[in-house]
This record gives structure tokens, C-alpha cells and sequence, in this order.
């Protein structure tokens, strides 16, 4: 059975036979990359794809084909402007890349500036689109009300035929419409807006929610296995309540759809998920990516399978915890022994994987001791 076989029968609830394991190595590789300092094994490596086959890994990826120095997720869409015009402007400081993006309207400018930091290989966001609601809103729905996205189906066959029989690329392409507030405005300045404004944030929440059905109907003709929402599902930021009233009508609408296409839809999760998680089960979506567990998390992997049902699939299993501080084989195969054998009865609908993200301070070693025990203990 191959990879891609495997995997699509988890995504059937169907038991492989074995444990998968699809790792995240996409910031880890990247920090090899721009630190120059490349395993021997990996010396001729030029993606995180080709690393994950020199493990002997899998991929159930949705950032496979992601450009990290652009944006934290996507790839696969481009952003339509309807009478916006764009300046993008690439700066080097240092060794760090600020990229600034104004989008120039009949009634003013909005402008938003990220940051990749070379020395930790990740990007930042140094200015909001909207930093000043107080003046900015009319532009804002107005930016809203102008942006449509298009599906870039060659991209990901692309994509596809690069993976071949190695897994399933994920088209992590979303974002809810409380996720887009949060990228657009910040978390916080996101809170205090639905408290004084909530009337005026559902109405431009509910303009990302119609682009974003519209990408999933274009991308569903096209017969894409499993999409992503890049939500980072923590309640922290995501609490139930909010899940609820502003996110929970695209969750539902999202996976009907993909559902009615055969597809599959997952959300992004970090951090901690006790609370919502029988809220995003009930809703019909799939199930999430990197669920953490403790100390990174508030629940033990177990039972968030049991809180979500039979038919939810969780992600998971390895995180900064194990892979920054286990040193020996020893250390590595008893987590493994004890993971793999509490796993065994939700192999059909667990996927091994990071929780939800490979360290950049990992060391190749662990990495490769890792996959030793998943070939002995996991097949």
C-alpha cells in the first residue's frame, strides 16, 4: 500500500493497517537553508519534500508548496483587487526581509508590512492593515468589498504530481472570518472591536465568508482530497463563544460543501482546544491539525479522540516537548512505544505527526530516531 493509499483511508475512517507519519518540517527545513547548515544526508536537498523522503516519510502537507518568506500559509490562490492598486515593496535590513503592501483605493491607502526574521526563520507581522479603526473601517470594508481570490489549479497538480504515490498535498489555502480580523486587525484590537462594534464586524466578517465559499466551490470542481482552514484554533483567541457566533457558519457551510465533493475539511489548531472541541466536531468538520497536548495543550490526545466522536480525525503527537529535549534512542522509543500503543484503537483517524510545528533547534538525529521507532513500533 502506498503512502497516498494510506492516507486516503484514514480520511475514509478506514484503518491503514498501520500508523502514518506525515510530518510538519516545512520552518525546520527552511532554518537548515538559511543557516547553510544542512545535514550530511541533506546536503542535495532543496525542499521540505525532498527532506521528508530521505526520512522515508509521508506527506500530508499544506504547506508543501508554500513559499515561508511570503506568508505563513497559501500558495495555490491569488488575490483578485477590483479597482485597487497594489504596491509591494521588498526591503533588506540586515539580514532580515521587510516586505511592505499598500493597497491604494479612491478614498485612501491601507497599508500592512510583515518581517521575516532570518535568524529564527519566520515571519512577523510589524504593522496591522488596520491600525487605526477609528478612521480605517470605511476603507476597510471598502478593501473587503473589492478583493475576490481565483484558484491556481495548475499549481496544485503541480504540487500533486511532485508528491506522486508519497501522500496527499493539502490545500490550506483558508481562514475564517474571525481569523481574518485577526489577520487584518490583531487579536486584540479584534476584541475590542466585536465589544463596541459587533454589528459592523459581522458585516465585513460576513463578506470574507462569501470570497472564501466561492474559492472552495472553484477549488471543489476541481476534485481536491483534503483543504485547510490556517485558523490557529486556540481558545485563547477562539473561545467557544466566539466559535459560535462568528465562525461557526463557515465550518458548517465549508465542510457541507466539501463533503457534497467528496473532500475533506480540516482546521488549523495551536495551543489549547478542551473547550471547543465538540463545537467543531458538531459542526461536520473533518478534523484539526497539530492538536497539542500537554504541556503545549489541556488535553491528552486519547481523549480528544473520545470527545469528538468516530469520525473526527486529529493530527498530532510529537512536539517541541519531545523533540528540544530527548537526547537519546532510549528517551525517544519509550514516548513512541507509549504514544503508538495509547493510539493504536483511532489509528483509522489519527495521523502522526507535529504538534504542529518541528522546532527549528531539533537536531537531525532526534528527527531520524523519531522515524526509526515509527518503522519499528508503527508499521
Amino acid at each position: 500500500m502506498t503512502s497516498k493509499e494510506a492516507i486516503q483511508k484514514i480520511l475514509n475512517r478506514e484503518d491503514p493497517g498501520r500508523f502514518v507519519y506525515a510530518p510538519n518540517m516545512w520552518q525546520w527545513f527552511t532554518h537548515r537553508q538559511n543557516m547553510n547548515e544542512y545535514p550530511p544526508e541533506l546536503k542535495d536537498c532543496t525542499s521540505q519534500l525532498e527532506a521528508i523522503r530521505v526520512l522515508g516519510l509521508e506527506v500530508f502537507s499544506r504547506n508543501v508548496y508554500s513559499n515561508p518568506y511570503d506568508y505563513w500559509f497559501g500558495g495555490l490562490n491569488r488575490r483578485i483587487f477590483d479597482a485597487v492598486e497594489v504596491e509591494k515593496l521588498v526591503e533588506i535590513r540586515g539580514k532580515d526581509t521587510v516586505t511592505t503592501l499598500r493597497y491604494k483605493m479612491n478614498k485612501g491607502v491601507l497599508e500592512e508590512r510583515l518581517r521575516y526574521i532570518h535568524s529564527e526563520s519566520t515571519l512577523v507581522q510589524e504593522k496591522f492593515l488596520i491600525d487605526k479603526p477609528e478612521t480605517q473601517l470605511d476603507l476597510f470594508e471598502e478593501f473587503l468589498e473589492r478583493t475576490s481570490y481565483r484558484f491556481l489549479s495548475k499549481r496544485f497538480d503541480q504540487t500533486a504530481e511532485e508528491i506522486g504515490s508519497d501522500g496527499i498535498a493539502v490545500a490550506g489555502e483558508f481562514f475564517s472570518p474571525l481569523k481574518m480580523l485577526h489577520l487584518y486587525l490583531g487579536p486584540v484590537e479584534t476584541t475590542y472591536l466585536l465589544n463596541d462594534e459587533e454589528d459592523r464586524m459581522k458585516r465585513l466578517m460576513a463578506l470574507h465568508e462569501k470570497n472564501q465559499l466561492c474559492l472552495l466551490k472553484e477549488m471543489m470542481e476541481h476534485n481536491i482530497p483534503a483543504v485547510m482552514s490556517m485558523d490557529n484554533l486556540d481558545t485563547m483567541f477562539h473561545p467557544p463563544r466566539y466559535v459560535e457566533e462568528y465562525s461557526a457558519s463557515f465550518y458548517e457551510k465549508a465542510s457541507t460543501l466539501c463533503h457534497e465533493h467528496d473532500s475533506r475539511f480540516f482546521i488549523h489548531a495551536c495551543g489549547q482546544q478542551r473547550a471547543n472541541l465538540k463545537l467543531i466536531s458538531s459542526l461536520g468538520v473533518d478534523g484539526l491539525e497539530g492538536v497539542a497536548y500537554p504541556p503545549l495543550g489541556d488535553i491528552e490526545l486519547e481523549e480528544a479522540m473520545e470527545m469528538t466522536g468516530d469520525n473526527f480525525i486529529i493530527t498530532g503527537g510529537i512536539s517541541a516537548s519531545e523533540t528540544t529535549t530527548f537526547k537519546t534512542r532510549d528517551e525517544v522509543f519509550s514516548y513512541m512505544e507509549n504514544l503508538l500503543t495509547r493510539m493504536k484503537p483511532y489509528r483509522h483517524r489519527f495521523i502522526l505527526s507535529a504538534s504542529c510545528n518541528t522546532a527549528i533547534e531539533t537536531p537531525w538525529e532526534i528527527l531520524k530516531l523519531f522515524r526509526d521507532a515509527w518503522v519499528e513500533m508503527g508499521q
